[in-house]
């Protein structure tokens, strides 16, 4: 049977669709959406692995921070402040990574606080996150990352708070 010939330019605009298609979902404009926040095994208080994940509240701030890190010294008053003065049980909580340092030097350093602490002793958790200097705080919402402080923050800014409140308040 002779060919017709159509099929050689339908197949051709079918091909040409299919790679219009592919370019488009690889040039698409992206979804500012938050991201996922990476996983990641800590240690704990006791020198055990500690799953990150089981650590979470609906909004989680994870603060990455060390006792040989001069701005997570300064700042570490005003991250007592707000997990006190927010202190949300099942809903809000502050968690503290230490990182690369000493669990006997940060005992001592968080001696009666109040204070959630893990230990990223080779920095595997942080780095996943993207920290590369401390301090660093993620603020996770429902699993979320929806901000990020780079440097020190002044957690005791009403609208920071505020924020948080709101981040807390939201309905998934």
């Amino acid at each position: 049977m002779p060919e017709s010939g159509t099929s050689r330019p339908g197949l051709r605009y079918a091909v040409a669709g299919l790679v219009l298609c592919a370019l488009a979902a690889l040039f698409w404009p992206r979804d500012d959406a938050p991201s996922e926040p990476p996983g990641g095994f800590l240690i704990d208080n006791t020198g055990q692995p500690s799953a990150l994940a089981k650590h979470f509240e609906p909004v989680t701030l994870l603060h990455f921070w060390a006792t040989w890190c001069p701005p997570c010294i300064t700042e570490a008053p005003a991250l007592d402040r707000l997990a006190k003065d927010m202190a949300m049980p099942g809903r809000l909580t502050v968690l503290r990574v230490a990182v690369a340092d000493s669990p006997d030097r940060v005992r001592q350093f968080l001696s009666g606080r109040n204070a959630e602490v893990l230990f990223d002793p080779k920095w595997e958790v942080a780095h996943r996150y993207g920290t590369r200097q401390l301090p660093e705080t993620y603020v996770i919402v429902r699993g979320k990352v929806r901000q990020k402080f780079a440097g020190t923050a002044d957690w005791d800014d009403p609208q920071l708070r505020a924020q948080l409140k709101a981040w807390v308040d939201e309905r998934p």
